[in-house]
């Protein structure tokens, strides 16, 4: 499975590609996929998915018998990137043309230069009809951010601030290049250019995924956050044997900006999807509310592991090692979701697989960021774990993990996905 997910992160160059590769892992499965924009008709024993935008993806299973909760997993499938502006072509001295670029989420610019980039995204193309959606992915060298040599810039190796209007702007051509971008783009979507409407294009490093060390025991590849979490835990819910849960596997988009958009966590998406399935099962609002205070859901994003040439950035007791088990994460200012409840829930399922498990919590004095579970969780309240698997270099182009992470993560979410929970008293739980 491990090659599998490599192919999967080979191409997977936008959230819009994730997404396509992650419906085709479910309808290999034998999913059934529903439209937002049609009629529901959801069967006892049935598995479905739905998207939202292309770059969102809600997968559930149905159990035959009258369920006792959900059980849910959210991730994300976007990455710190470039996206291409709309006016994309920039003129450099009547010699070059540079590509216009603004920076999405939190990207270690440094790992953006000097090397082989491309673009891969969506393309609107209006039709005799209205508008259609077009994936496009130029899957070639085209691009490089060059940097300044030091004979130029004496103080590179000392701290350099990049400037991302002037620094980070890709070369795409010399002067001969004008005027071609929009045409290679209405080319990659079958159309002509003056049907091509508008798009969403994002840059993407050229490097393929590889595993490597001693043993080969790691993993390096571009978006392993957290498209790592996004396919193991959509492989292990094609995998899992229904039980008395609704079992849910959500991935949702915009994570690195805030997910406040119509198809990230902080929309209404996940609830919509729970509230349809429970209207199409005639789940009614007291039942609803009972399943809601059984339910346990894991937000899944990956971990910081320690590093090797800085161990002092991580907590000296609660710190992971890749190939060591799926990480739990905590955080006193709930940063992360996990608690006691949550954490001792997953924690009795995962040891029931033999699944290993460690512990994550930032430094005290180095606070770590939010993730999807503190966010789904304002909208869908119940117990809540943060969970991931653990890597380096989080946010550059270029990531690295621990190959043997991904069975473990895959054997746990898959036992995750069969068990579910009832909630006997406020603090008292039935795990089965």
């Amino acid at each position: 499975m491990l090659n599998e997910m490599l192919d999967f992160l080979a191409s997977s160059h936008s959230a819009f590609h994730a997404v396509k590769n992650i419906k085709q892992l479910l309808s290999d499965g034998g999913f059934t996929e529903l439209r937002e924009c049609d009629l529901w008709q959801i069967e006892k024993g049935g598995r479905y998915y739905v998207t939202r935008n292309l770059s969102s993806v809600i997968a559930f299973i149905i159990p035959e018998d009258e369920p006792d909760c959900f059980m849910l997993t959210a991730s994300h499938c976007d990455s710190p990137v470039f996206k291409i502006k709309e006016n994309a072509e920039l003129e450099v001295k009547g010699k070059y043309i540079q590509l216009d670029t603004e920076r999405y989420g939190g990207a270690i610019l440094t790992s953006w230069l000097d090397r082989p980039l491309s673009f891969a995204g969506r393309v609107l193309v209006k039709t005799d009809k209205g508008v259609e959606t077009r994936l496009v992915d130029m899957d070639k060298d085209s691009l490089i951010v060059p940097n300044v040599a030091p004979h130029m810039k004496r103080d590179i190796n000392d701290g350099m601030k990049y400037n991302l209007q002037t620094d980070m702007v890709p070369l795409y051509g010399d002067f001969s290049a004008k005027g071609s971008f929009r045409r290679t783009v209405a080319e990659l979507a079958h159309a002509s250019e003056e049907d091509v409407l508008g798009h969403d294009l994002y840059l993407y490093n050229r490097v393929k995924p590889t595993r490597w060390g001693a043993r080969n025991e790691f993993i390096s590849s571009g978006r392993l956050d957290d498209l790592e979490c996004a396919f193991t835990t959509a492989k292990a819910f094609t995998l899992a044997k229904p039980s008395r849960a609704i079992a849910v596997c959500a991935v949702f988009d915009n994570e690195e900006v805030g997910s406040t958009t119509k198809q990230g966590a902080d929309s209404t998406f996940l609830t919509d999807v729970l509230g349809r399935i429970s209207g199409s099962l005639g789940i009614g609002g007291e039942k609803f509310q009972q399943m809601r205070a059984s339910s346990l859901m894991l937000s899944c994003v990956n971990a910081h592991a320690v590093h090797p040439n800085h161990p002092e950035f991580s907590d000296s007791a609660n710190c992971v090692y890749m190939n060591e088990g799926i990480v739990i994460k905590e955080s006193a200012n709930q940063k992360y979701t996990s608690d006691g409840v949550s954490k001792a829930l997953l924690r009795y399922i995962l040891e029931r697989a033999n699944v290993p498990v460690q512990f994550y919590s930032n430094r005290s004095d180095m606070p770590g960021g939010g993730t999807l579970g503190n966010i789904s969780n304002s909208h869908f309240s119940l117990n809540t774990v943060d969970i991931g698997l653990c890597q380096l270099s989080m946010h550059s182009t270029y990531e690295t993990a621990g190959a043997f992470d991904v069975e473990h993560m895959i054997n746990g979410m898959k036992a995750f996905f069969e068990a579910s929970v009832i909630a006997t008293d406020d603090g008292r739980y039935e795990v089965r």
